[in-house]
């Protein structure tokens, strides 16, 4: 009886603990003490967008997140490291979700496609593609048609992205042949990647190069010329809008991670911003204030 009443009592007591106003909590989260915020790198545009949609900014619109992050240069990275911390925090492109992280619900609301289709999932951004139009080469020209066209959306919606719904029939340029080289955003050349294979089985005289360098570098080779296509997770800078055209490929969410281990399932937008700017420090203190 009394061992019955001792386990009783420490389930209590796990109970309380887990119990938060910012989350929701199953008994078993292995989250506790400090937490480990993860970032992306700066001049990321999955970075630029999560600060702006979680409103991760000062009065002056400048990213504020804290500067004890762990910095990742990459989703990939950004994914191995969550996985391996259990008290780590991060975000990823919802179409780069892995089973080996779990995506958290923000504000009651999960981080899916219909969410973020009917705009009940805040954190989404676009996929852009940009380019000179007026030295585009008729390889590139041609794939790009390819990526915009029903055929290219329906890969698009099939990886677990938002499609664009004003695709066309793709119609291929004839005796076209040569590289195509497209550099940019970590988050987009996944699906990229899986877009050009299609591509190239249609056309054996092309060959495409995808770089992953993040979406400012490749909006800057595009720009420069290095590149033929430039891959972006955020919309261009206005300086950046009078030397490249941009076209929306896909819409994206960005989901707000943790390690499989910790039981919290749904966190508020503002315990969200509280977390990456620095704020709450500690999984005890991650609840509403």
């Amino acid at each position: 009886m009394k061992k019955f009443i001792s386990v009783l009592t420490v389930t209590v007591l796990m109970a309380v603990l887990f119990c938060s106003c910012g989350g929701k909590y199953t008994a078993g989260s292995t989250a506790r003490g400090e937490i480990t915020v993860v970032s992306r790198e700066e001049g990321s545009g999955t970075r630029d967008a999560f600060v702006e949609l979680a409103q991760i900014v000062d009065e002056d619109e400048n990213d504020i997140t804290y500067d004890g992050a762990e910095i990742t240069n990459s989703t990939s990275v950004m994914l191995t490291t969550v996985k391996g911390n259990k008290r780590a925090i991060g975000y990823v492109s919802l179409g780069s979700m892995s089973d080996d992280v779990k995506a958290l619900s923000i504000d009651g609301t999960e981080a899916t496609a219909e969410n973020i289709k009917s705009g009940s999932y805040k954190i989404a951004r676009p996929f852009n593609v940009c380019y000179k139009e007026d030295t585009l080469s008729g390889a590139a020209e041609d794939f790009l048609s390819f990526v915009m066209s029903e055929e290219g959306q329906a890969i698009i919606e099939k990886e677990g992205y938002i499609k664009n719904d004003t695709a066309a029939e793709y119609e291929p340029m004839d005796n076209i042949g040569g590289k195509v080289v497209i550099a940019g955003s970590t988050s987009v050349a996944p699906v990229m990647e899986i877009i050009a294979d299609e591509y190239k089985s249609k056309h054996k005289d092309i060959t495409i190069e995808i770089q992953q360098t993040g979406s400012s570098a490749g909006i800057s080779s595009a720009i420069e010329g290095v590149c033929d296509l430039g891959m972006s997770s955020r919309d261009l800078k206005e300086d950046e809008s009078v030397k490249l055209k941009s076209d929306k490929l896909a819409m994206d969410g960005i989901a707000v991670i943790v390690n499989k281990s910790n039981a919290l399932t749904d966190i508020s937008s503002e315990t969200v911003r509280k977390i990456f700017s620095g704020e709450i420090t500690d999984w005890s203190q991650a609840e509403d204030k």
